[in-house]
């Protein structure tokens, strides 16, 4: 299944017995397997850190001696040979998934379009949680050997690094990505000259250029309109995600629907599928029928032809994630595409018209729905608030259940967001190839053959190794200036890896709730400084630039953070990215989750602590939702009905008396001579085995292959 169209460069100077360590560093395959990374971890552990687990920047950084040193190494050299006969067999393999269950359906090319991707922490070319998901849904692809391709952006600046000032303000840094420093090859025609593919806007072309990113067998292909042949305002389209700037916002959606159209077919790929992760890349659908017009159709075949093949997923039900454009600024930048579709401007304005706003607007998502047969939510809470969300849009169905909007519950990539050490302790327990058959519920009716004791040694190995990393990184921060001792403070330097440790960390929207935990000060100090029974709180989070009031949030949680009354254990950590994020689900005990029901569509941040052994305590909406037994974790308020408005008082009273009634007794009174929390460490096992396998994007895709992809094959 190789459909890579680049040639890997061979411009570092390696020894030419571990020579092959430059394929390492130009495919992400490495990056959820850890026993891959130690290949440079072996080298040089201190340089691994400091490059922020950059392949390229570590062989560029490396020592020739070191190098030379690692090569006449017999250990070495033979985990060497292991992870390449490993990386051989993985890239190579015909025996997979797809093949075994599908056969010779999975030659049919699959198209996944997503405005960003969040793959590692060295490419910031995402935001939150729909790019983490993209990029876990690209790894499980891979890993199953399904025949995608993802089509996104190669932003110049990527997302901004947060700085918190000393009164809690946000200020956003952007930062200039150095592409020579990422596994990113531009793709080259057959002159060996940059792959240029052009898009029409209404007075103007824009040229793009290709670049591919490799993750495991999945090619990824970025645009970049940043190049000299283009205007200056065009080259503007692809240095960051989500421009404020509504012209800016619309250009980068054609570019990224119709140009992400032309490119696959400039690289000679012919998708069978095309799935549009939210609706910003809805304008594939109408490239997609405008190449079926050309070809002598009327559009009325164009789009009933090209809509059995599109399939899309919506992620929210909160306006700011449903983009909608002004009718004024359609007709500026799309009035060139209606003629090449047979329209007139009302009837195209009509394929996504919205006169549910205040004053009618172009909505994105109304376009991907009417114009695509596969169409899904990301949880089951979610498809009803979906239903009756868009329900409008079919007039002629009577029943709500029946509104042609199925769901699909997110799932998180397993191998990327396990900790090493307890990955271990499953080979050992679960047999070494439980990852094959993580999706099995039976495969987790092992987990009781793990001690007690040694699943509670590798947690606690998690807390302290969070709690040194926290305080290291206060420390280096200090140490670069203008950095207030009270911030140091709320940074995490008096964190005790031994105490009973809550997480926070997600994008500080407000309809998140990040300071329902402090909605009543006095009471949550007096359950955080209880002698002999100490609570913790780490918060991580940022909020979109332009997110006044989630900058304003942010405030008022850093104002509670750095009052001395609380000692300490309330921390603020800046700059939350996939590196933190993965130190944080592994390494606390507890994932606090407070959206305002019923807001938050899934969530997956939960999904990857409980795969840790993190317990999960939240609002029953979203994923956990479904997840949540009574037994796995503990829930805030009640399963209201989706229509029914949540009271932040009823919910903040509900969270504090989980917290002093279950949550601290449990874990710091329900302990034997050992000093270990059976009871704590029987609910991990609850949470694991029923959590990890029907969370994953192992079942995520095997669903969507079974429910969608195959259907619009058909």
């Amino acid at each position: 299944m190789n459909t890579f169209r680049t040639k890997l460069p061979n411009h570092f100077d390696l020894p030419r017995r571990i020579g092959r360590l430059r394929e390492l560093a130009y495919n992400l395959w490495w990056a959820w397997n850890p026993t891959v990374q130690r290949l440079f971890t072996r080298i040089d552990f201190a340089l691994w850190e400091s490059v922020n687990h950059n392949p390229l920047r570590f062989l560029r950084a490396i020592s020739r001696a070191e190098l030379n040193a690692a090569a006449q190494n017999p250990l070495y050299l033979d985990l060497y040979d292991r992870v390449f006969a490993d990386f051989d067999a993985y890239l190579k393999a015909s025996d997979t998934w797809c093949t075994r269950t599908y056969k010779g359906r999975c030659k049919n090319q699959i198209a996944y379009f997503s405005m960003e991707f969040g793959l590692h922490e060295i490419l910031p070319i995402y935001s939150g949680g729909l790019g983490v998901l993209a990029g876990d849904h690209l790894k499980e692809a891979s890993d199953l050997g399904l025949p995608l391709v993802g089509v996104g952006f190669m932003y110049s600046e990527g997302y901004f690094s947060q700085r918190i000032s000393e009164d809690g303000w946000q200020d956003a840094i952007n930062n200039p990505l150095n592409f020579e420093e990422l596994p990113v090859l531009k793709v080259l025609d057959e002159n060996g000259q940059p792959l240029t593919v052009k898009v029409d806007f209404s007075d103007r072309q824009v040229n793009l250029h290709v670049w591919e990113l490799r993750v495991g067998r999945v090619p990824l292909y970025l645009l970049d309109t940043n190049i000299e042949a283009n205007a200056p305002a065009d080259r503007r389209l692809t240095t960051r995600l989500y421009w404020s700037d509504l012209d800016l916002r619309i250009l980068q959606e054609i570019v990224l629907g119709i140009g992400g159209v032309r490119v696959l077919r400039a690289l000679g790929f012919e998708p069978k599928v095309w799935h549009m992760n939210e609706g910003h890349a809805a304008f594939l659908t109408l490239e997609r029928a405008r190449e079926r017009v050309a070809e002598g159709m009327t559009f009325e075949q164009a789009i009933a032809q090209t809509r059995k093949n599109n399939v899309f997923t919506t992620h929210t039900p909160v306006p700011a994630g449903n983009d909608e454009f002004p009718l004024w600024l359609v007709d500026k930048y799309l009035s060139m595409l209606w003629p090449d579709l047979g329209l007139t401007a009302d009837q195209f304005i009509d394929l996504a018209r919205n006169r549910q706003s205040w004053g009618e607007t172009f909505s994105m998502p109304i376009l991907a729905l009417r114009l695509s047969d596969g169409r899904n939510a990301v949880s089951e809470l979610h498809g009803h608030v979906s239903r009756a969300m868009w329900r409008f849009l079919w007039p002629e169905v009577k029943d709500e259940d029946e509104v042609p909007i199925t769901y699909i519950t997110n799932g998180v990539h397993t191998a990327s967001w396990m900790a090493r050490r307890l990955r271990a302790l499953y080979d050992h327990y679960l047999g070494e190839d439980w990852l094959e058959h993580l999706d099995d519920p039976e495969t987790w009716e092992k987990i009781d053959l793990i001690p007690d004791q040694e699943l509670w040694a590798v947690h606690n190995h998690l807390k302290r190794k969070l709690a040194f990393y926290i305080m290291d990184r206060a420390r280096k921060r200090w140490r670069q200036g203008g950095f207030h001792p009270v911030q140091v403070i709320a940074s995490g330097v008096m964190l005790d890896p031994y105490a009973l440790t809550i997480g926070f960390a997600r994008r500080f929207a407000t309809y998140k709730r990040a300071n329902l935990v402090l909605s009543d000060l006095d009471r949550l100090l007096e359950i955080i400084n209880k002698p002999n029974r100490p609570v913790q709180i780490i918060f991580a989070g940022k909020a979109h630039p332009a997110d006044e009031p989630g900058k304003m949030l942010i405030q008022e949680v850093y104002r509670a953070v750095k009052k001395a009354e609380n000692g300490g254990r309330l921390v603020f950590l800046e700059d939350y990215d996939m590196n933190l994020a993965r130190y944080l689900v592994q390494g606390v005990d507890v994932w606090l989750n407070t959206p305002r029901r019923p807001n938050e569509a899934s969530g997956t941040s939960g999904m990857k602590a409980a795969l840790n052994g993190v317990l999960n305590f939240s609002v029953l909406d979203g994923w956990w939702r479904e997840a949540y037994n009574g037994e796995n974790g503990w829930a805030i308020g009640k399963d209201a009905g989706p229509e029914e408005d949540p009271d932040d008082d009823e919910e903040a009273e509900a969270l504090y008396h989980t917290l002093e009634t279950e949550i601290v007794p449990l874990y710091y009174d329900e302990r034997g001579v050992d000093d270990m929390p059976r009871k704590w460490v029987a609910r991990m096992k609850q949470s694991m085995r029923t959590i990890t396998p029907l969370f994953s994007t192992r079942r995520m895709l095997k669903e969507y292959v079974e429910r969608l992809y195959l259907p619009a094959l058909k």
